[in-house]
């Protein structure tokens, strides 16, 4: 899958959760950068990309991503 594809349907996951239509995530964005980004949020995006990508994320892999970059990656070798 190419990246761009990826970042593509990352950005309607993110527009989804966050419910902004304006939204665009890139390879730094992180929790900090969107203002409703908390951990109960956290938790429906990780569930919600999981879904989108049929995928699953290891608990580790969770707990230690520090940006949308960091997804990408992840997503890249699995999908």
């Amino acid at each position: 899958m190419e990246e761009q594809e990826i970042y593509e349907r990352l950005n309607e996951v993110f527009r989804d959760v966050f419910d902004d239509d304006e939204l665009e995530v890139e390879e730094g964005t992180t929790a900090d950068d969107i203002d409703d980004w908390d951990s109960l949020s956290h938790i429906t995006l990780i569930s919600a990309v999981e879904d989108e990508f049929g995928i699953r994320f290891k608990m580790g892999e969770v707990s230690s991503m520090k940006n949308v970059g960091e997804m990408v990656e992840i997503i890249k070798a699995r999908a």
